[in-house]
């Protein structure tokens, strides 16, 4: 868990460099260094307990450390989502950014394929307000990440894949 937080972190740091506007940049950078502290920290609990052996308060420390991890990761997510409506730039021709940048143009293409939806079958009331009951809420990173299967992600991958250099991969 604590390496996948990791990967999240270079994800972050790509983006951050893509990112036109400067404050979602900044916000972006905050979150993934966050998130590396958090993961950094999750990996030396783990280590420690592992060494130490069983006991109540090491596995409290353990579950606390991931679900902050989890927490800092859904931050990096919004961040994301944020920068990718603010727009990014074009990616330099390196592989993984060139990666990151197809994750990011596939759910803005998810999100305005919903947009246009909702807005060809209005769920608004008579005031303009929308239906809560009826509204499908709008797609996130996070659930473009959770409803791909491993296998099948729509993430281009490096023709010659470097071991340790996959952005987004198959365990996130």
């Amino acid at each position: 868990i604590a390496s996948d937080g990791q990967v999240v972190v270079k994800f972050g740091h790509i983006l951050a460099k893509q990112c036109l506007d400067q404050r979602c940049s900044r916000e972006l950078l905050r979150a993934s260094e966050h998130t590396h502290t958090i993961s950094s920290q999750l990996g030396i609990v783990a280590r420690v307990k592992a060494v130490t052996g069983e006991s109540k308060a090491s596995s409290e420390l353990l579950l606390s450390n991931t679900q902050n991890l989890v927490r800092a990761v859904r931050h990096v997510l919004r961040a994301a989502e944020a920068a990718c409506v603010t727009g990014l730039g074009q990616p330099s021709p390196d592989p993984e950014e060139e990666e990151v940048a197809a994750f990011c143009l596939q759910w803005r293409k998810n999100l305005s394929w919903h947009r246009a939806k909702e807005a060809l079958h209005s769920t608004r009331d008579e005031l303009g307000l929308r239906k809560t009951r009826e509204a499908k809420a709008e797609p996130t990173l996070m659930s473009l990440v959770q409803e791909q299967p491993p296998q099948t992600r729509n993430i281009p991958k490096d023709p010659n894949p470097r071991k340790g250099h996959a952005v987004m991969d198959r365990h996130l």
